[in-house]
């Protein structure tokens, strides 16, 4: 199945740095569509075309809208969720250095269907060059009258601020990242109530991710039934991976929904040497056995799994266990540390991982480290707490003879 671009379709094509490149590849022409219907339109639009969250929760994306769009507490916010924090995971960055008028565009759209004044871009704090791109950016839209005061017009303003992010990847959280835009400590917070009612500083907020925003234009422009007859019955239009690993070119690659994986990789000119496992989501993912079983023949979906689109493969010469201690050293480092399971668990699965690699480990141990990282996923307040644990799980599941050599 070949490349079939959406959100990466100006990426390599247009100039980042002028907003006349963008206009020239039908730049801000769903923006001029939308602010001819009524907020009630775009958002039956959206819901019609069941485009679900690209950040990995894969909530559909029209219902957030009208939660938010429903509220009467005002100022209402939008926040791009451009906290690329997953390891393996760089999808969001290509979008943002090559087509930064796109997710402008796209705010301006969600901000006009859901009654908000203002937005956010939370951008990871190693992005520095990608901050000066979207400065740029924002300022030349606003000298266009595409943001600012009475966009082209028709009275709605809307304006956009950049924030960066503290560089943790518990900011990819939401509330989390609520907390790190309001100038607080990021850490994640109990949910309801839930953004869409109580966001940023107590009001109505819309939180949405880069790949997510990245499709909004096309979905106006070319209608919500184009949209969702790509991909699968439950997982509608395309997804960007970004692969990497022991891949022959690795790279962010846009495919229908429901591609193989076995053809995500050959459009990546294949592996290097033999495959062994593919890790799809990255760190917080699922691990596959490419060995045996029907592991390349995944099909791609939201039916499947996903995550955030991190795709990382090992060949036959990698050392899975030496997989999961680097995830879990980034985990250790990473956990905000609010909940005990996270804070106290994490790094003692660590420790036995260490032991075990040291050869110093016994059964016991082993029974030890699974009832551990149940204990961890069903006690542990965020994402990062509940999904930490699952490359042991996976490795303990599927490569067992991994840990064998060990006793």
């Amino acid at each position: 199945m070949p490349e079939f671009k959406i959100a990466l379709k100006n990426c390599g094509k247009i100039k980042p740095f002028s907003i006349e490149s963008y206009i020239n590849h039908q730049g801000y022409l769903a923006l001029k569509k939308t602010l001819q219907m009524t907020p009630l339109e775009i958002i039956k639009e959206i819901k019609r075309s069941k485009l679900r969250g690209r950040g990995g929760a894969a909530f559909p994306t029209g219902l957030k809208w009208e939660a938010v769009a429903q509220e009467k507490y005002v100022p209402k916010y939008i926040i791009c969720n451009a906290d690329e924090g997953e390891p393996g995971t760089f999808k969001d960055r290509v979008i943002l250095s090559q087509d930064p008028h796109k997710i402008i565009e796209a705010m301006t759209i969600a901000a006009f269907s859901v009654g908000a004044q203002i937005g956010f871009i939370y951008l990871r704090l190693e992005y520095p060059e990608i901050f000066y791109i979207l400065e740029r950016a924002i300022i030349q839209a606003k000298n266009k009258n595409y943001l600012g005061k009475n966009i082209l017009n028709t009275g709605f303003s809307f304006d956009i601020q950049l924030k960066s992010g503290a560089g943790a990847y518990i900011c990819g959280e939401e509330t989390a990242l609520i907390k790190s835009v309001e100038g607080k400590r990021a850490e994640p917070v109990p949910k309801p109530p839930y953004p869409t009612t109580c966001g940023l500083f107590g009001r109505p907020t819309l939180i949405n991710n880069v790949e997510t925003l990245a499709n909004i234009p096309a979905i106006i422009l070319n209608g919500s039934t184009w949209f969702s007859e790509i991909g699968t019955k439950e997982s509608k239009g395309t997804k960007v991976f970004s692969v990497s690993g022991d891949i022959k070119k690795p790279q962010a690659i846009e495919v229908p929904m429901g591609t193989a994986l076995k053809e995500l990789l050959e459009l990546c000119a294949g592996v290097e040497g033999s495959i062994k496992a593919i890790q799809v989501g990255g760190p917080s993912g699922k691990l596959f056995n490419c060995l045996e079983g029907d592991g390349l023949n995944l099909s791609l979906s939201y039916e499947t799994y996903l995550g955030a689109g991190a795709v990382i493969v090992f060949n036959t010469k990698r050392n899975l266990i030496e997989m999961t201690r680097s995830f879990l050293e980034f985990f250790t480092e990473e956990s905000c540390g609010k909940c005990v399971p996270c804070r106290e668990g994490i790094p003692q699965l660590l420790h036995i991982i260490k032991k075990i690699l040291s050869f110093k480990a016994n059964r016991e141990d082993l029974n030890k480290l699974e009832k551990m990282c149940k204990l961890i996923k069903i006690t542990s307040l965020c994402g990062l707490g509940k999904t930490a644990p699952g490359s042991i799980l996976d490795t303990l599941k599927e490569f067992p003879e991994e840990y064998s050599i060990y006793f």
